[in-house]
């Protein structure tokens, strides 16, 4: 069920007006009515894989209370290793056997030696990446002695498969979550209005930003022998806005969602595309998953406790995971060392801190210095992206072949007047909303109310007139 599919339409609000007025407050009725909810959402998916979420969960929750409970260290060890390894084994086999026995068959033809290894023909469950690393984060807490095993099993299985999060996040933590949905609600009405505007503006992102940029990204790495340098250039940068309007618009879809349920999940994005280095850029990109790997993994290795040589050592660890956990394919691998080499540099002079403000924070426009960061900092991203977008290595690298050819000088073809116009007027939103959680979060509120009305209209004409050809969001196969 996508959340821009009428489909979704109709599941909402059904379940929206159940929530409030058929549970008549109940919060043990509410929070089965959103597990029912989110396991049907799930199902429309796949139904043979809502047993994997289920078994998941109960893993999870089983192994957190035998940890709370154990006699000695060794039995809670014994728990969580258990709970770890299985989560990573069945992440490993649906998402990475195939990968894991193609390299090492192709490696052993390098060296004269043909082996066939049997592969898995399945599909990937989706949302596996995330519901794993929810449940991971729990226990792991929990094994810390962070917090206490929740008991409900009810709240706690709400807590992984909230459906607004559970296809492709935020990866949400117990420590945020869980109090949240064991805590009684009341509607707001000025806090579901405003979830309703992030909806909106996130549907805007999805259709017609992300899959009007799609079209042309998908004509230009589809066919990259076609097309002059310069196409080249133009096909990377839509990618990265596709990119960008789709992942983020999943996010905001979803944080306005929960919102609705009085729930508020963490925030994933934070207007990226305004960062003066890299560094920054990852403080505001996919902010659950980098926080994420920031708390489990970057700092148990040592953080930037010691010297260069250990933080450069960790910092290239993240990235590399980080990439590797978005596919199982060596673009993604590639894609993490770029962004681990730019960020280099601050982590060595520790200037990877110097930007924790907004870009501009209280002025209207950025200076000269602040546009050349941006604009470096924007171009080394979208590099990147190239690897991330590509089918292998090998396209990649003819890819960027061509944008470092002659051609790359003459104009670039078949851009559609419409979609550029789209994007100027996109960016020039998101800049004068850079200082709120989403770019229309306050537009128009000191606007007369006819004025107000007529921009939510605008952007509601604006979905279905220029959407662009549906496409399925890209983060449903991590």
């Amino acid at each position: 069920m996508l959340f821009n599919s009428i489909e979704f339409a109709l599941f909402l609000p059904l379940v929206f007006l159940l929530y409030w007025f058929g549970t008549k407050g109940n919060m043990k009725l509410q929070n089965i009515l959103l597990l029912v909810s989110s396991y049907f959402f799930y199902a429309c998916w796949d139904y043979r894989f809502l047993f994997l979420l289920m078994f998941s969960t109960f893993l999870d929750y089983f192994t957190g209370l035998k940890m709370a409970d154990a006699r000695n260290e060794a039995m809670k060890k014994f728990w969580f290793w258990l709970s770890v390894i299985i989560n990573l084994g069945f992440l490993g086999i649906f998402k990475y056997y195939n990968f894991f026995a193609e390299s090492f068959a192709d490696a052993l033809a390098t060296v004269g030696f043909k082996a066939d290894f049997w592969t898995l023909n399945v599909i990937l469950p989706v949302g596996i990446s995330f519901y794993t690393f929810h449940g991971l984060s729990y226990v792991i807490d929990i094994y810390k002695d962070r917090i206490k095993p929740e008991r409900n099993f009810i709240d706690y299985s709400v807590f992984v498969s909230f459906f607004p999060l559970l296809v492709a996040g935020p990866i949400e933590r117990a420590t945020h979550l869980l109090p949240q949905i064991q805590r009684k609600r009341e509607f707001n009405y000025n806090n579901a209005v405003d979830g309703l505007k992030q909806i909106l503006w996130g549907l805007f992102k999805k259709v017609v930003i992300a899959d009007n940029c799609a079209e042309y990204a998908n004509m230009v790495f589809n066919n990259s022998g076609e097309y002059s340098g310069s196409t080249h250039i133009v096909g990377a940068i839509f990618f990265a806005f596709q990119i960008y309007g789709d992942f983020s618009g999943y996010s905001d879809i979803a944080l306005g969602t929960a919102r609705l349920f009085g729930i508020d999940l963490l925030r994933n994005f934070a207007f990226p595309y305004f960062s003066r280095d890299i560094a920054e850029f990852w403080r505001r990109w996919h902010i659950s998953l980098s926080t994420w790997f920031r708390d489990y993994l970057y700092i148990p290795l040592g953080g930037s406790k010691g010297g260069n040589w250990m933080r450069i050592r960790n910092t290239f660890i993240i990235f590399l995971v980080s990439g590797f956990w978005h596919g199982a394919n060596w673009t993604f691998i590639m894609w993490g060392f770029l962004n681990a080499l730019f960020i280099l540099p601050s982590i060595i002079f520790k200037s990877n801190r110097n930007n924790l403000d907004i870009v501009a924070q209280g002025r209207t426009f950025a200076n000269f210095r602040e546009i050349i960061a941006m604009v470096i900092t924007f171009s080394l991203t979208v590099f990147a992206w190239i690897f991330f977008r590509a089918d292998n290595m090998t396209a990649a690298f003819e890819y960027i072949g061509e944008i470092f050819s002659p051609s790359v000088f003459s104009k670039p073809q078949n851009i559609k007047n419409s979609t550029v116009w789209l994007l100027v007027i996109f960016v020039i939103m998101e800049w004068f909303g850079r200082e709120e959680q989403y770019a229309i979060a306050k537009t128009g509120l000191k606007w007369p109310k006819i004025l107000r009305w007529a921009l939510y209209y605008a952007i509601v004409i604006a979905i279905f007139e220029f959407r662009g050809l549906s496409q399925q969001f890209i983060y449903f196969q991590f």
